[in-house]
């Protein structure tokens, strides 16, 4: 019987499956709708503003995405020290930490907003934006950027929540935050003709309804998130163990999105069309694995809860059910992009050049999902093991050889940009070698 009180999965006992796909379920709803932030912008964007547009918001979102990752990493590791102590039944120590690591990141964030507005020439000569381009990603990126803190409110809470086994509370706050971005997109851009900054507004306001309402949430809810006085009370040890997980862990999710960076600025040398597709395929493919991204944070919080409690042998039970499980989820979920690459891009945009890249792109990429997915079982357990160290060198393996074969492969005239696209899933394939020789070591 799975374990289950308010809304909570109790990781240390009952069905392992069952907790799993209870646990995971909410998760893989919550990143599908997160993923209609930039399918919604990009999608509109396309259909009524023009390719060059399309290539700005693609360009954009990869940028965000490497700044989301950093705080999503504090988030995540943050939340991975609760979770352990939450398994221990610490509760003192799981209140400290809390404070500490929701004051320490929040002020980080605000210095990353601050410094982002300072550096966004420098992000647009890094990028290698073309001129056509440069004007429209230079105002989308200054209403985007607005809205970093409130990315940061939604995904502390969220991830607190994760750790304390609640994956359903942010999955509401995220679902009517991407209903209204959807609805403010169609207002802004096609009924007002906002142009980019419009599709930018709609993402922003909508990240502050979901960033705010799930802190207003925890606070009168969930008694174990409220930051109380003596919580911010500064404690070396706590603060020691906290910050190597934290730390640790947003290195490597921003190290995994810094790589995807130098990718996205191959493919802009190529051109406007490469960048539209590119643009367009990446959301196609983030919204195909993104089930199995989730599925290794809930496999990450199983693992936590149960080192916390000492319980080895049901890490192990859980590590063969979730590899079986990415297994058939991966192979299913490859055949469909694979198979319907054609209308998923078709979706995007009617260009004919446009929708061959991207058809290109999915039908590579998109044949190898299982090996990703099980990149993030090991990203996941070595997080939740309190070696977050080994996730940022298997990342280094994957992106390193990444970046190194996009620019090799592409540079040699009889390939081209379809070398950028054959690199992803030889970085991942690497990468799960090394993570399965690390995880027998250690068993051993």
């Amino acid at each position: 019987m799975t374990e289950v009180r308010d809304n909570k999965v109790d990781f240390t006992s009952g069905n392992i499956p069952g907790n799993l796909i209870r646990f995971s379920i909410p998760l893989m709803a919550g990143n599908l709708l997160q993923q209609l932030y930039n399918i919604a912008d990009t999608l509109i964007v396309g259909r009524f503003i023009g390719k060059e547009a399309l290539a700005a918001v693609g360009s954009a979102y990869t940028i965000m995405i490497f700044l989301t990752s950093i705080v999503l990493g504090l988030c995540m590791g943050s939340s991975a020290f609760l979770s352990i102590q939450y398994g221990k039944g610490d509760r003192e120590t799981f209140g400290k930490a809390n404070g500490m690591a929701f004051a320490g990141i929040g002020l980080f964030c605000a210095l990353l907003n601050l410094l982002v507005y300072a550096g966004l020439k420098g992000i647009l000569w890094f990028m290698q934006i073309p001129d056509e381009v440069a004007p429209l990603l230079s105002s989308y990126l200054r209403v985007i950027f607005a809205g970093i803190i409130a990315t940061f409110l939604y995904n502390y809470f969220a991830n607190s929540m994760r750790a304390i086994g609640n994956s359903v509370i942010p999955l509401v706050f995220l679902g009517m935050s991407a209903l209204l971005n959807v609805v403010l997109d169609i207002m802004f851009v096609a009924a007002f003709h906002w142009g980019v900054e419009g599709a930018a507004f709609a993402t922003v306001l909508s990240q502050y309804v979901s960033g705010l309402g799930i802190l207003l949430y925890a606070w009168k809810k969930e008694k174990i998130l409220r930051i109380r006085r003596k919580d911010l009370k500064f404690e070396s040890r706590i603060f020691r163990q906290l910050t190597g997980l934290a730390v640790l862990t947003s290195l490597q999710q921003s190290i995994m999105n810094f790589g995807i960076l130098l990718v996205q600025g191959r493919v802009n040398s190529f051109g406007t069309s490469v960048m539209a597709a590119f643009a367009a395929a990446v959301k196609v493919d983030t919204f195909a694995y993104s089930p199995v991204q989730d599925f290794g944070n809930a496999f990450s919080t199983f693992v936590a809860q149960n080192h916390g409690a000492g319980d080895e042998k049901r890490i192990r039970d859980g590590g063969r059910t979730a590899v079986f499980m990415v297994l058939l989820f991966g192979a299913a979920v490859s055949l469909i992009v694979a198979g319907f690459a054609a209308p998923l891009m078709g979706i995007f945009t009617k260009e004919k050049e446009i929708i061959e890249i991207g058809v290109g792109y999915l039908r590579i990429e998109g044949s190898f999902y299982v090996l990703i997915g099980f990149l993030f079982l090991l990203y996941g357990y070595f997080r939740a093991v309190e070696k977050p160290a080994v996730s940022i060198f298997l990342t280094i393996v994957s992106l390193g050889i990444r970046v190194a074969l996009s620019y090799t492969l592409s540079a040699v005239p009889q390939i081209g940009y379809p070398g950028i696209w054959a690199s992803i899933p030889i970085g991942w394939l690497l990468a799960d070698l090394a993570g399965y020789v690390l995880v027998r070591r250690q068993k051993n």
